[in-house]
């Protein structure tokens, strides 16, 4: 069991805005800005679904590791933090998701 969080891949993305893009892949994307991001959280995304689709496990852990790496940096671009986002799933876990759905479309 790994002791590895989401905290941990901030902390290390958060650390890579500050190297050189020639040898830090998540450098390049951030200087690509915030298309860039966003294209490639979609198509890991896409990737995490396909994976699903067809059972394949490896695939499927693989591509979610993706999608969790590629949505911190996409937040970093957007100038979102983890902490945030962390801080709206705790107030939506306050109530049931039905509750908490219905809330946001009242």
């Amino acid at each position: 069991m790994t002791h590895f969080s989401l905290n941990d891949l901030d902390q290390i993305i958060a650390d890579r805005v500050s190297a050189d893009s020639k040898t830090s892949y998540t450098k390049s994307l951030l200087d690509a800005g915030i298309h860039k991001t966003t294209k490639k959280f979609g198509e890991e995304s896409v990737e995490a679904i396909i994976a699903v689709m067809q059972k394949d496990r490896a695939a499927i852990i693989n591509e979610s590791a993706d999608v969790l790496y590629h949505l911190l940096v996409m937040l970093k671009s957007a100038h979102v933090s983890l902490k945030d986002v962390m801080a709206e799933l705790q107030k939506r876990t306050a109530q049931s998701g039905i509750e908490e759905k219905n809330s946001r479309h009242g």
